[in-house]
C-alpha cells in the first residue's frame, strides 16, 4: 500500500470513524465533546514549542516523566499533548491540570494536519510508543519538523502487522529522525520493518523513571484503613472484556482458602464500569463501588474501582497485585506501579505489548506469569497467606526499578539536540 491509497481509504473511512465517536459516546458521553478538535476546526490550538501525541491513559502515564522534564526546564517550553481517549485526556489533566495544554488529535488526513500545524507551529513531535502516522509524519517533513518515536516499543505481533503494508510501512519509519526505542528487540524489529539503523538508539524505558508523587503513599494508607487493614487484598488493575469472569472464578476459590479476602477491580475502560459491577453482582459477590462512596464492610467480597486517577494510589494499598489485559489476548498493561511501590505482581500469558520488562521483572524474581485461572488462585493464596514471602518479591520488584532508572537522562539528551537551530541557536520561545 502507498501513502496515496492510505490516504483515500482513510478519507472514505472518515464518516465511519466519526459514526464510531457518535457510538463510544452512548455509553462514554466525553466522546462527543471537542470532537472539532479532531478535524482542527473550532477553536485554535495553541502555538507550542513542543507537541507530544500520546493515546490514551497508559502512553500519558509513560510520557509523565517526559512532560513534567519539559515544563520544568530552565527556560520551560510551552507543550501541547494531543490523546486520542477522554481518558487519555482526564489522566493528563489529573496529573498537570492546565499545563500543559490538551487537544485531541487531529485526524491523519493533509487537511487537517495542515490546518493543525498552521496554528500550533511545534518545533517538534514527540510520538509515544508505536503510533506510526503516514500523513502526519509526511506534513512534519514539508515543514522541516522533527519526529521523535519515544519510549517506542515494537512486539512480533505488531511487527507482523505492520508488515503486512511493506512499502507504506518502510516510508513512514524513514519519516522518524530519531527512533529511541525501549530495548534492542524493539529496535531489531523497527530496522527490519525499514527504519534507517543510524537512527535508531536503544535509551531504554522511561517508565521506570516514574515518581510518584509524595502523598501517593498517604493516599495508599487511608484507602487500606477504608478495605480493612488486616484483611487479605488483591487487586486485578486494568481489566478487558472476557477477563473479569475468568478472575472473579479466581476469587471464588481464592475466598474458599481465605474467606475474608478482598479483590480489588478495575477495569480499563469506564465505559465498562456498570457491566463488571453487574456481573459480580449477578455471581453472588457482595460489591461496594468507590464512585458512589459506599463502605466496604467486612462482608464485602468485590471493590469495584470504578473511578479515574486512583489506581496507582489502589496499587500502593493493596497486598498483591494481578496486572489485567494479560488472561485474554490483548497484550497486558504496565507492571513498574505495582513494581515500584513493592507489591508483588502477576501476569497472564498474553504479555506482549511489555514482554521485556515482564522477562526482567521475572528474572529477578519481582513478578510471575501465570498460565491460567487456577495458577492465578494458587499464586495469589499463597502470597496473601505469606507476608514474608509478598515482601522479599517486593522488593525484589523495587530493585528492579531503581536499577533501571535513567532512560530519560538519555531521551532527554537526544530531545535537546533537535530543539537547538542548525544555526546553534535554541529555538525561540512563543
Amino acid at each position: 500500500m502507498t501513502r496515496r491509497l492510505y490516504t483515500i481509504l482513510l478519507r472514505l473511512l472518515l464518516p465511519l470513524a466519526l459514526l464510531r465517536l457518535y457510538w463510544r459516546s452512548l455509553k462514554s458521553p466525553a466522546y462527543r465533546r471537542r470532537v472539532g478538535q479532531r478535524l482542527s476546526l473550532g477553536h485554535a490550538a495553541p502555538a507550542t514549542q513542543v507537541w507530544i501525541h500520546a493515546v490514551s491513559v497508559g502512553e500519558v502515564q509513560a510520557a509523565e516523566p517526559l512532560i513534567r522534564r519539559l515544563i520544568e526546564r530552565d527556560p520551560p517550553l510551552s507543550v501541547l499533548v494531543t490523546t486520542t481517549t477522554p481518558t487519555g485526556a482526564e489522566r493528563l489533566r489529573e496529573r498537570f491540570a492546565d499545563n500543559p495544554a490538551h487537544r485531541y488529535t487531529p485526524y491523519d488526513l493533509p487537511g487537517i494536519l495542515d490546518r493543525f500545524l498552521d496554528r500550533t507551529r511545534p518545533k517538534l513531535l514527540i510520538v509515544m510508543e508505536t503510533e506510526i502516522w503516514p500523513n502526519t509524519l509526511a506534513a512534519c517533513a514539508a515543514r522541516g519538523i522533527p519526529v521523535i518515536l519515544a519510549n517506542a516499543r515494537l512486539s512480533e505481533r505488531s511487527a507482523h502487522g505492520y508488515g503486512r503494508f511493506a512499502q507504506l510501512t518502510r516510508e513512514t519509519l524513514q519519516g522518524f529522525d530519531l527512533i529511541a526505542a525501549q530495548a534492542e528487540p524493539d529496535a531489531r524489529r523497527f530496522i527490519a520493518l525499514g527504519a534507517q539503523p543510524e537512527r535508531v538508539r536503544v535509551t531504554g524505558n522511561i517508565k521506570f523513571d516514574l515518581r510518584q508523587p509524595a502523598s501517593l503513599l498517604d493516599r495508599a494508607e487511608s484507602m487500606r484503613r477504608f478495605w480493612g487493614s488486616q484483611r487479605p487484598v488483591w487487586i486485578a488493575a486494568s481489566t478487558h472484556e472476557g477477563e473479569e469472569e475468568l478472575l472473579l472464578a479466581a476469587h471464588r476459590q481464592i475466598r474458599a482458602i481465605l474467606p475474608d479476602a478482598l479483590l480489588v477491580l478495575v477495569p480499563r475502560h469506564p465505559e465498562r464500569f456498570d457491566r463488571v459491577a453487574e456481573l459480580a453482582t449477578r455471581q453472588g459477590f457482595p460489591l461496594a463501588r468507590r464512585s458512589r462512596r459506599e463502605p466496604c464492610h467486612a462482608d464485602i467480597a468485590v471493590f469495584l474501582g470504578d473511578t479515574m486517577g486512583e489506581l496507582p494510589a489502589f496499587i500502593a494499598a493493596v497486598d498483591t497485585a494481578y496486572i489485567g489485559g494479560s488472561l485474554v489476548p490483548t497484550g497486558g498493561h504496565n507492571l513498574l506501579e505495582a513494581a515500584a511501590v513493592g507489591v508483588p505482581v502477576a501476569v497472564g500469558p498474553h504479555h506482549f505489548n511489555f514482554a521485556v520488562i515482564t522477562e526482567l521483572l521475572c528474572s529477578e524474581g519481582g513478578a510471575v506469569v501465570v498460565d491460567d485461572t487456577a495458577e492465578l488462585t494458587r499464586v495469589m493464596s499463597a502470597w496473601l497467606s505469606d507476608a514474608t514471602e509478598r515482601a522479599r518479591i517486593g522488593e525484589n520488584g523495587r530493585r528492579v526499578v531503581e536499577a533501571n532508572r535513567g532512560a530519560l537522562d538519555r531521551l532527554m539528551a537526544l530531545v535537546e539536540a533537535r530543539l537547538v537551530e542548525p544555526s546553534g541557536g535554541e529555538a525561540e520561545s512563543n
